[in-house]
């Protein structure tokens, strides 16, 4: 039987945070499904178009090892778990980064079981360097003119400055 994982997120922007994530993930399932959720809630920077296309070029541009799991990138704009449910995913990755992170996680565990029970959630951690990355604090950063060269790419780091207009 095919592991088909899903790791859902905003990715505004895609951060090495969230590479590093996918890279774990894609060690433990047969295929991975990014899904880039549409979430006009958060205000995000870039679109639901412009993220899905940040995201297949970065993840087509990481390098794999035998036995990494096959990677592809959607949109979703419903409930994560009908998501999961319709894409047949057995787990759901999630990153974490600090305590904070996980009573917020825990939370959200709880009421996913409450409405599917059968798909597990997984909690990575992203490696030392890149933990404190938010893309939240990027952008932040970003748009104050600072140099966030340190926590994307330079594919992710041109865009922010094309969005924002200024030389990082």
């Amino acid at each position: 039987m095919k592991r088909i994982g899903l790791y859902p997120g905003t990715f505004d922007p895609v951060t090495l945070g969230h590479l590093d994530v996918i890279g774990r993930a894609r060690r433990l399932v047969d295929e991975l499904v990014i899904g880039v959720a549409t979430n006009e809630g958060k205000g995000p920077l870039f679109s639901t178009d412009e993220r899905v296309e940040m995201m297949r070029e970065e993840v087509d541009s990481l390098a794999s090892n035998p036995g990494d799991a096959t990677v592809r990138v959607e949109p979703f704009s419903e409930l994560l778990m009908f998501q999961a449910r319709k894409m047949n995913a057995s787990v759901i990755f999630r990153g974490l980064r600090a305590v904070s992170d996980f009573e917020y996680e825990f939370q959200m565990v709880c009421m996913n079981r409450a409405l599917e029970n059968e798909i597990e959630t997984v909690f990575l951690m992203a490696d030392a360097e890149h933990q404190a990355i938010a893309s939240r604090l990027v952008k932040e950063i970003a748009r104050l003119n600072g140099n966030v060269s340190s926590f994307v790419t330079p594919r992710v780091n041109q865009a922010l400055v094309a969005r924002f207009g200024e030389a990082r």
